[in-house]
């Protein structure tokens, strides 16, 4: 397992060199295409690298959840390092650490060996992505053998830059605060995933998982048994 101050080292090796044009979705599920940039892991010098590997793949940001650190260990999904990150995280920017506002799901489509040095090859992407327009794409330089710590550090800045517009968003719709011990907003989703549940949109162990995050079976035990009984 990697230490805090491994990761850390790995992060600052991150740079964006194309950021989205736009924050995430406070209220929706955003779909960030990224082509990961890196210097083969064998070249010692990355200076001297004469070819690129790009990674591209797409991060989905799932519609926001103002959570407790308890459920920090449950954000990252398909990350082969993604306990370490959250942990990294929890002790670098406390509790409240607005990583705590978004779950990702990684999704790596396509790895390919570009025979340009790093630096030409993420300029080239991203003049790319500018003379398409497009909105929910990045180009993103970092390390290889841990490219997905680099990609979770993106993700973890873009959900910063983002936290502004999430939080007027959710006070707007009276989710800030607490309810019994448990943030509102997670009250507010609970009831959802129910309405979703007798509507057989998703299944009941997603609900069930959902309600044992929080420690809050118990407390919806009768209503959630009820589902089985209509």
């Amino acid at each position: 397992m990697l230490s805090p101050r491994e990761i850390q080292a790995i992060a600052e090796q991150t740079d964006v060199v194309r950021a989205p044009r736009q924050p995430l979705a406070t209220f929706g599920i955003t779909a960030i295409t990224y082509y990961l940039v890196t210097a083969p892991a064998l070249v010692e010098d990355e200076a001297q690298a004469e070819e690129a590997v790009v990674r591209t793949g797409v991060v989905t940001a799932n519609r926001p959840q103002i959570v407790t650190p308890t459920y920090l260990l449950n954000l990252f999904d398909g990350f082969a390092h993604g306990e370490e990150f959250a942990r990294y995280l929890l002790a670098t920017h406390g509790p409240n650490a607005p990583g705590l506002l978004y779950s990702y799901r990684n999704e790596l489509r396509d790895t390919s060996i570009v025979a340009d040095p790093p630096p030409v090859v993420a300029r080239r992407l991203a003049e790319q992505l500018d003379r398409e327009s497009q909105t929910h794409a990045a180009v993103i330089r970092g390390n290889d053998h841990y490219w997905d710590i680099s990609l979770m550090k993106f993700i973890h800045d873009l959900t910063v830059t983002s936290l502004g517009q999430t939080l007027g968003d959710l006070d707007r719709h009276g989710l800030l605060g607490m309810d019994r011990g448990v943030p509102r907003a997670a009250r507010a989703r609970i009831e959802e995933m129910f309405a979703r549940v007798a509507a057989g949109e998703i299944e009941p162990v997603e609900l069930k998982t959902e309600l044992d995050r929080w420690g809050l079976f118990a407390e919806y035990e009768d209503r959630f048994l009820d589902l089985f009984r209509r």
